[in-house]
């Protein structure tokens, strides 16, 4: 695996933290030439002049996805100093912690814009390069975009989005070339909780879950390589996950009821 992706230009998006931060590490641990895109400037100089320490390409444009003219300016960058681009990861993210009935829609718009105009935003710039590369394009899900999680609106409409934006450009691209993924973790150890916007748009400061007894960013970042190798289209890492893309279209009401009781049992859970 370290020689397929040795040389290659890879983007990765909030980077700065969890799965962005352990995927730019796997790929520059693979010999990949990798610009990490966060909002945290800071974070992003640290991992980066650790990367380059170990002798490792890597680079960082710091970005704000939900501005479109920061992801053209964080792919113009990345060309004008490669002259390429083999890989996009689009794994910034957003989530959220409250009922619809009392969440402020600020919060709906601002999980969109994050998570499904990031998207957009990054891929609009990239794509021509990646078609020219055949190259891939990921975009990291959950299994919120595969069926709805009640206190979670703003989050399964913008996985949901991700994923019907993603399958087109697929399917727009049978012919070029172009290998496109999207890959739904489980629960993962990560910022994300920490920072879900609560009914009124602050967020949450802490996590309702025990983070060290959930799936490693290293384990999730690992599958994104195998992915890629693979030429996978849509990969669940849990049977959790696997089970409700199955489940939900043969008998949804119980996958309706097994989610509510599961996440109203979360602590500071938004479900009466």
């Amino acid at each position: 695996m370290k020689n397929l992706f040795k040389g290659k230009v890879v983007i990765v998006t909030g980077a700065s933290s969890g799965i962005g931060e352990a995927i730019a590490r796997e790929f520059a641990e693979k010999g990949s030439r990798v610009v990490l895109a966060a909002r945290n400037e800071t974070k992003l100089a640290s991992i980066t002049d650790e990367l380059k320490k170990s002798n490792y390409c890597a680079s960082f444009i710091k970005t704000d996805v939900s501005i479109e003219e920061d992801c053209r300016n964080l792919i113009d960058k990345v060309v004008q100093t490669y002259g390429a681009i083999d890989i996009l990861v689009n794994n910034a993210g957003l989530s959220m912690r409250a009922s619809f009935l009392d969440v402020d829609l600020g919060v709906l718009h601002r999980l969109m814009d994050v998570n499904f105009w990031g998207t957009v935003y990054c891929t609009k710039y990239a794509l021509p390069w990646l078609i020219k590369c055949k190259g891939s394009l990921i975009g990291i899900s959950s299994v919120a975009g595969f069926h709805g999680l009640p206190g979670r609106t703003g989050y399964s409409a913008s996985k949901f989005a991700l994923h019907g934006f993603l399958e087109t450009i697929r399917i727009e691209n049978l012919k070029t070339g172009l290998h496109v993924m999207i890959l739904a973790p489980g629960f993962t150890a990560s910022e994300i909780r920490r920072h879900a916007l609560t009914a009124d748009g602050t967020e949450m400061g802490e996590s309702p879950l025990n983070e060290n007894s959930l799936m490693s960013p290293e384990y999730v970042a690992r599958w994104v390589l195998k992915g890629i190798k693979k030429k996978k289209r849509n990969k669940l890492l849990t049977w959790d996950g696997r089970l409700t893309a199955l489940f939900q279209r043969i008998v949804p009401k119980v996958v309706d009821w097994a989610y509510y009781y599961e996440l109203s049992k979360e602590p500071l859970s938004p479900l009466k």
